[in-house]
């Protein structure tokens, strides 16, 4: 297993960032890779969330099931999904800090199976890097003019 993390501060406060990050539709916007994510159990989201997440991965379109695992407005938001026998955790925790800002948590964990885990180091890495320009989009999408 492997196991990438991240902090950084966000100039929105946790209940605005909580509501752009937990909202399927800006995801395409906001993370690297991907060119769709939609909800297939119907309802609004929150924990047990199912959907479907279309990324294009070395020129490749791949369409990867993910569920919803903790749903906490707005501090916390995690979900688990598994493409070719790779599993993947991402979990965002939001907390308030000075100025009406947010420090925001992201971490990721890669688990390949007995046949894919020689992959782990790979997936990591590139996963770092998809969470760095994510991130540095997020603030982007919030940074305060001037």
């Amino acid at each position: 297993m492997k196991r990438i993390e991240r902090r950084a501060r966000v100039e929105a406060p946790p209940e605005e960032l909580f509501a752009y990050l937990s909202d399927l539709a800006n995801l395409p916007e906001w993370q690297p890779g991907i060119v769709s994510a939609e909800i297939t159990s119907g309802g609004d989201i929150g924990v047990g969330t199912t959907a479907t997440v279309v990324r294009d991965l070395m020129g490749q379109r791949l369409e990867a099931p993910m569920t919803v695992t903790a749903y906490e407005p707005p501090s916390r938001l995690a979900i688990r999904g598994e493409v070719s026998g790779v599993k993947a955790t991402a979990e965002l925790h939001l907390g308030p800090v000075d100025g009406g800002a947010t420090d925001l948590g992201f971490a990721m964990e890669i688990r390949g199976s007995f046949i894919t885990s020689f992959m782990e180091p790979m997936i990591a890495g590139a996963a770092g890097g998809e969470i760095d320009a994510g991130i540095a989009r997020i603030q982007g999408r919030f940074a305060k003019p001037g």
